[in-house]
Formats: C-alpha cells, structure tokens, sequence
C-alpha cells in the first residue's frame, strides 16, 4: 500500500533513499499511464490503448487483460519487456498537486526504500549539507517534472481526437476457462474514421499534434498478442517453482508454518 509523503526539510533532513532494484512495486498493474513523448518508444514494444476518465482519454500501456496483475514483470521483479513506462522510472517518488495548485515532490514511505535511521553511505541523502535537495534528488523532480508538463500536451491531444470522433472502443475478449469475456473500457483510433477526414480535418489533427499520437496507437495494436505468450510464460514459471518446493518439501498437499503457538 503507497503511502506518500511530502518531502519535508523538517521531516527528512537526515533521511536517505534506495533506488528500486525490481518491479515488483509494479506487478499488479494492469495498465500504466503514457504521456505523447514516450510513446514513439513505447509502441516499440507495449500495446497501447486509450481509457476514459471523466469524459477525457489517456493513453496506457496494456500490460495484462484482467485486473491486479502485471504480464511484463516476472515473478523475480525483472523486467520483462522492452521500454519502461515512464510512471514507473521516478519510483519511489511521485508529484502531487496541493488545493492552490502547487506541485509537491511526495515519496512513498512504504516503499521499502526510505531509510529513517540509514547507516554510513547507505542509498541517497534526502538534503545536502546546505539543507537543499541534493542532487540526485533534483534530477528525479525534474522528470517527475518533464513528464508532467507533458501530460498536459497528451490531454489536449487526446481531447482533438474525441471531438474529430477519432476514437471507438477496442473489442477484446480474455479466456476464462472454456468461455471468452470481453474486456471492457479500452478505447483505440478509429482508423477507418481517420482514413475518412476531408482534407481541412485531417489538417486539424496534424497542426494538434495528433499524428505520432495515432500511429503510435495503431502500429502497437500489433503487440497484443504479447500479452498471451507472457501469460502462459508465468503460468510455466509457476509450475516450475510449485514442483521445485514439492521437491523440497516433499509431496505434501498443504505446506504449513502453523507452529501451534
């Protein structure tokens, strides 16, 4: 569970930090937030798609079909796929917007990686000697930073294609047993829409900005067949390390650490 955290001169002066070592922070997330700048990247190998939240769309990164899991990170927290979402490279630290509409640099205390009484040289200072972010912690504000002015440009973009009608929903379906269940609530350019605007249309999408936004889109449609080769990859590895405790433990049908106390 994230608890963030304002960063506070007062609260952490002589706290320290870890950079994350795996992606298990991660591994229930079924989807993950883009901004327009990562998504020529992206598209490279995730299957992006667009969600609707208050009437207005974003692109995500589809990593599973079904809710609280993550295809792209293997049961030993590697990553399994070829571009990191940028949502996840800040962890773990991440901007919140206060009542005024300030932005405030918060840092998940439950982490694991927050270290109230570090020893000697341990992770990374919250402050410097001058009682200023040290370094390594501005660097992680000005991405934080980066990719937050960019989402702005990725709404506006998004808004164009709605009002265009420029998006439809996507038609999934995901095997449960023996029966097929569609997926719901993910949208995609609607290519045939777009292959259809008069010139002065097409005109607007370009000067919005909108173009590598929906090719990008389109050309990673090709990657959601990715998403069943990395299932059925867990399931293998779940086997194997369900016959290698078998091994260990023997036969048993219930492993139990129930000591009686």
């Amino acid at each position: 569970m994230k608890t963030l955290q304002p960063i506070t001169l007062s609260r952490h002066r002589d706290w320290r930090w870890r950079r994350y070592s795996d992606y298990r922070f991660a591994e229930a997330d079924a989807l993950a937030p883009l901004v327009a700048q990562e998504l020529t990247k992206a598209a490279m190998s995730l299957p992006i798609a667009l969600v609707a939240q208050e009437r207005r769309y974003s692109p995500v990164a589809v990593q599973a079909l079904q809710p609280g899991r993550n295809l792209f990170v293997g049961l030993d927290g590697r990553w399994l796929g070829g571009y990191v979402p940028a949502a996840y490279r800040g962890y773990p630290f991440a901007l919140a917007t206060t009542q005024d509409d300030q932005q405030v640099l918060c840092v998940d205390e439950g982490s694991g990686l927050v270290l109230e009484n570090a020893e000697p040289g341990e992770g990374e200072p919250f402050f410097d000697a001058y009682e200023q972010p040290a370094e390594p912690l501005r660097k992680v504000l000005e991405f934080l930073q980066q990719v937050n002015t960019n989402r702005a440009h990725t709404a506006a973009v998004c808004q164009q294609l709605a009002e265009l009608e420029l998006i439809q929903p996507w038609p999934l379906k995901v095997q449960t047993g023996e029966a097929e269940r569609p997926v719901e609530g993910l949208f995609r350019v609607d290519e045939a829409a777009l292959n259809a605007l008069p010139a002065d249309g097409f005109e607007v999408v370009r000067q919005a900005g909108a173009l590598p936004l929906i090719y990008c889109q389109l050309l990673s449609m090709q990657h959601i067949g990715l998403l069943g080769r990395l299932a059925e990859a867990h399931q293998k590895s779940q086997e194997r390390v369900k016959l290698d405790a078998s091994a260990m433990f023997g036969e048993q049908e219930t492993l139990s650490f129930d000591w009686g106390i």
